[in-house]
């Protein structure tokens, strides 16, 4: 029997066995990989992982639910980390870590930035979040989606949706439709800001207002004519910029 579903931490039980096995299928853990699961509930997800890992990390939030998987899975199989994922220090399991999980939505975006925070440990994760939560992430400059979440994570992150998951499949069902998506380390090559605050000072300043040009949505930033000397038209609008153009303006302006 499944648990109560508590409002307050927007859980949303993934029970569609078709679904669980494909998202397994797309993570494709293996022995001896490092894997944390973020948000686990009741488990339906950890189970399937255990049986493929030496090894499982989970992290949940719900006292009662965090019991539960206790009482369920062996210590030896898996760690279960009662507490906020945005409070969990990434640092302490073993790199590269692989981070998955089905994400609670009315959260997802600052998880998704603190998972950022700790790229360089990753190997790779696979999140279920709201669908249209996803196609912000791996939206293209120029299209309707493209906005500070897409740039922000693409900076670090080559981006890939893998499929959509119906209400119908969670018990509560959400309102709203699901998707999977994977993400990548771009790794040490990529390319990156020297001042990575001001690179996401500019990112949020050309978002803040869609509809405004650079040179007007910059102007709280005092970066004078940083567009022009980036080779960027100043009257062109912040979602028309590629993630290198953002941190080509980032650039010119660290120089100063």
């Amino acid at each position: 029997m499944l648990p109560q579903a508590r409002k307050r931490f927007g859980q949303h039980f993934l029970t569609d066995r078709h679904y669980l096995a494909r998202i397994v299928a797309t993570i494709d853990p293996r022995p001896g990989q490092h894997v944390l699961e973020i948000g686990p509930g009741p488990g339906a997800l950890t189970a399937l992982l255990a049986e493929h890992l030496d090894h499982l990390h989970v992290v949940e939030i719900d006292r009662n639910l965090a019991a539960g998987l206790r009482a369920t899975f062996p210590v030896d199989k898996v760690s279960v980390h009662q507490g906020d994922v945005l409070d969990f220090d990434f640092a302490s399991l073993p790199a590269p870590l692989r981070v998955v999980g089905n994400l609670p939505y009315n959260i997802s975006t600052p998880i998704l930035f603190r998972v950022a925070a700790s790229a360089e440990r990753i190997c790779d994760c696979v999140f279920m979040l709201q669908k249209e939560v996803v196609e912000r992430m791996v939206a293209a400059p120029a299209s309707a989606e493209y906005g500070r979440l897409s740039v922000m994570l693409q900076y670090r992150f080559e981006m890939a949706s893998a499929f959509k998951v119906p209400p119908g499949a969670f018990t509560p069902p959400p309102k709203v439709d699901s998707a999977v998506v994977r993400m990548k380390p771009l790794g040490p090559d990529r390319v990156r800001a020297r001042d990575e605050a001001l690179f996401a000072r500019i990112v949020g300043a050309a978002f803040s207002q869609r509809r405004k040009t650079l040179a007007n949505a910059l102007k709280p930033l005092e970066l004078g004519d940083a567009p022009a000397r980036a080779g960027i038209d100043p009257r062109r609008r912040g979602e028309t910029l590629s993630v290198h153009e953002f941190v080509a303006l980032a650039e010119v302006q660290s120089q100063e």
